[in-house]
């Protein structure tokens, strides 16, 4: 590794060329939900382990909320906790997410138990969360930044749900919509930091790692579900079982 310190120009080239290799818009699972080449249940199987994903995010942003060392910088990420927990019940990222389940046919009371979750998904979210709260807040901050790529697959996979699934709607995706503003908004705080924060080689060394590890969880989600429920289709004990 050179010791030369990148600057903030090379270090979003080294970021987006992290993007460009891991992140899980290239996984077969994504190809084929954008595709339209998965089964009504095999949606199911995705946005009931999605939601373990996304209903852990707060508890991921709320330990890292605790570690922030001054008020402007906990106000600011504050906001995460907002966007995905509403400001009251039946609100916010999470709250929707229940809706797009319930939308392809999954009981929400279910899907919130996270009973039928993959164990890989759960192995993967919890080293999420334990990612966050164990290491620097640099490389926490830092492994938010796969938010830099959302915006693409978001709008890959709205359109392509959309064009080729006839259970789907726009009411049924409607988790997507806030997330096109409000990604771009965390992308820009956590840039900031890592710009102001990672000031060695070693610094921006850790920031490049984080994203790769973010990157894995949630490409390590979608090997869950592919082996389940694609191919070789081996459903764990205990995980959800489709009925159709």
């Amino acid at each position: 590794m050179s010791d030369r310190v990148l600057s903030p120009s090379d270090l979003r080239a080294a970021l987006n060329a992290i993007g460009d290799e891991r992140y899980h818009i290239h996984h077969p699972f994504h190809r084929m939900l954008h595709d339209g080449r998965l089964t009504r249940a095999q949606v199911q199987a995705w946005a009931l382990n999605r939601y373990y994903y996304q209903s852990r995010i707060p508890a991921k942003d709320a330990t890292l909320l605790a570690r922030l060392p001054t008020a402007d910088l906990r106000r600011a990420w504050r906001s995460r906790l907002e966007d995905h927990d509403g400001s009251g019940p039946g609100l916010g990222g999470v709250a929707r997410w229940l809706k797009l389940a319930e939308g392809v046919g999954l009981d929400p009371a279910y899907v919130e138990t996270t009973e039928g979750i993959l164990p890989g998904t759960r192995f993967a979210v919890d080293a999420y969360v334990a990612f966050v709260r164990d290491r620097s807040v640099l490389e926490a901050v830092a492994s938010s930044l796969t938010e830099m790529f959302s915006p693409t697959i978001i709008a890959e996979r709205v359109s392509g749900m959309l064009a080729n699934y006839d259970f789907i709607t726009k009411d049924t995706l409607a988790y997507f919509t806030p997330r096109m503003t409000q990604a771009p908004k965390d992308v820009d705080f956590a840039l900031a930091y890592v710009d102001e924060h990672a000031r060695t080689r070693a610094q921006q060394e850790q920031v490049l790692a984080a994203l790769c590890f973010k990157c894995d969880v949630l490409w390590s989600q979608l090997d869950a579900l592919h082996y389940a429920y694609v191919e070789p289709g081996r459903v764990p004990p205990g995980a959800f079982v489709p009925s159709a």
